[in-house]
């Protein structure tokens, strides 16, 4: 039985991740203060959205899903030359068509700024600082991209912690500046870029002792017909859309956001981080540590296992994120105060993002969701279903935004990218159990009922302690957020939630 394993892995995964989000609100605090959370962040986090989201759409999970079973396979069955001819290949490949791409995002950065920030364009000065910014941060996507296919050959190898703790380097390097070389800088928001910039070459630069570690060098080999690296090429394009689907709903959000009040593409940014703080910790990591078990367990033809390690995955998500999700709503407007009402940042500034906050929490669930079924497909090596769900999904985030941004404003926003990913996970679970046949959906189903009676009653324990307990907010909050966990588990075992022991088991592992 595989649970062991996956169970272990994705402790270590969750535990790495955990401190890399730590450092990712204090450097968001930091901005927050620093810079407060009007047209200055707007034009910083608009610019960053774009390498970023290329980011997550040609590295990261899509880049993984391609190249990690082909590489597990070649170490399992090939000679270790082999191996590392495969890797360098690939890497050299990707480092090269990555540094055109590179540069055509700085030469086209204008009309890439109209593209992700249109409403930008009614403010020629905001316009021309989000190219600025653009044209400065671009080629954080080369380095953060390499170290995606780093990050994946290490997986391969065994090694989790690392990998999954490089991403702090951006939060590292944005603190340092902002700690000891903002008032060096004339333009400061320059600086930040710059350090945004830093944060991505050290991203890629601690994962080179490993590489080193285990025979993986980094050394130009090009070898463009190489099977294998085809056929990473053939499955990234279809992985890209059907692993990103958020990603890119993300960005839709943005371009929408760009034509509401000022400080909406910065109270989008905020709340999204707030909320990929428990899809990163248990969605992510659960789907990093059961992709390999999925490929293994298909390759040896052992459906039952397959099915029991994808249950095993989804309840476990739907254990994390349910509390999760009933916290950041119930708890919303206080986290954010605390966190970021500093400085410039004004409560005004506050309500839009707890707005935001409250609609993307209501599809932690389904986020989390997909990043475990898309896994399972791309271990049966389909990748065209996804595309088409992903197809679908992306329509009714559309029609959503579209129908709920003058109403709702950007909270409406949050709301159509939950529904579009609600469908998105619904039609994935659909399309699975009728290729596997029975996937456990009563046991699911039982599952989540439990977690969510538990998730209520420790919303609303954590709210009303907010609201009329004693000491100040940071006091209260910090009470109702340990307390509510402890109460969580204590109504989850009243409940009988047996994904409360395989979560224990998992953190005594990380």
């Amino acid at each position: 039985m595989t649970a062991p394993k996956i169970l272990r892995q994705a402790g270590t995964v969750s535990f790495a991740t955990l401190v890399s989000r730590i450092l990712g609100y204090a450097r968001d605090a930091l901005v927050a203060a620093a810079f407060g959370g009007g047209y200055l962040t707007d034009a910083f986090y608009a610019a960053f959205r774009i390498p970023n989201l290329l980011r997550r759409l040609l590295g990261e999970g899509p880049l993984t899903s391609a190249f990690v079973p082909l590489f597990t396979r070649r170490l399992a069955t090939g000679h270790p030359d082999d191996a590392r001819r495969f890797f360098q290949t690939l890497f050299s490949t990707l480092g090269l068509l990555l540094l055109a791409l590179v540069v055509l995002g700085i030469v086209f950065a204008p009309q890439l700024v109209g593209v992700v920030a249109w409403g930008f364009r009614a403010d020629p000065e905001k316009f021309d600082l989000t190219v600025r910014l653009t044209r400065v941060m671009f080629p954080f996507l080369l380095f953060v991209c390499l170290a995606a296919i780093s990050a994946g050959a290490l997986n391969a190898l065994g090694y989790f912690f690392v990998p999954a703790l490089a991403p702090a380097m951006l939060s590292v390097a944005e603190i340092g500046f902002i700690f000891f070389l903002f008032k060096m800088w004339t333009n400061p928001l320059d600086g930040l870029a710059v350090s945004a910039l830093v944060g991505g070459i050290l991203h890629f630069a601690v994962l080179l002792p490993l590489l080193s570690k285990e025979r993986m060098p980094l050394r130009w080999h090009w070898e463009p017909r190489h099977p294998e690296v085809r056929q990473v090429g053939l499955a990234l394009l279809p992985a890209v859309w059907g692993l990103s689907v958020d990603q890119i709903s993300a960005f839709i959000d943005t371009l929408c956001a760009s034509f509401l009040s000022e400080g909406s593409v910065t109270a989008l940014y905020n709340s999204n981080r707030l909320m990929q703080l428990p899809l990163a910790l248990f969605g992510i990591a659960m789907s990093t540590a059961a992709l390999p078990s999925l490929s293994a367990s298909l390759a040896r033809g052992d459906e039952k296992e397959t099915k029991e390690t994808l249950n095993l995955s989804l309840r476990l998500v739907f254990f994390t994120v349910l509390p999760a999700m009933v916290g950041l709503i119930a708890l919303g407007t206080p986290i954010i105060r605390v966190l970021f009402e500093h400085g410039r940042f004004t409560p005004r500034a506050t309500v839009l993002t707890a707005s935001a906050l409250a609609g993307y929490a209501l599809g932690l669930p389904a986020y989390a969701a997909v990043k475990v079924l898309a896994s399972a497909f791309f271990a049966l090596k389909d990748t065209k279903t996804p595309v088409r769900v992903a197809n679908i999904s992306m329509g009714v985030n559309i029609v959503g935004n579209l129908a709920l941004m003058g109403p709702w404003g950007v909270g409406g926003l949050a709301v159509a990218t939950a529904a579009a990913s609600a469908v998105n996970a619904a039609l994935l679970f659909w399309l699975l159990r009728r290729r596997l046949g029975l996937l456990g959906g009563r046991r699911l189903a039982v599952s989540l009922a439990r977690a969510g009676a538990a998730s209520v009653g420790m919303g609303f324990a954590a709210w009303a302690w907010v609201r009329w307990g004693v000491g100040g907010l940071p006091l209260r909050l910090t009470v109702a957020v340990a307390g509510g966990a402890a109460l969580y588990f204590a109504l989850a075992r009243l409940f009988r939630c047996e994904e409360g022991t395989h979560l224990s088991a998992m953190l005594r592992r990380a």
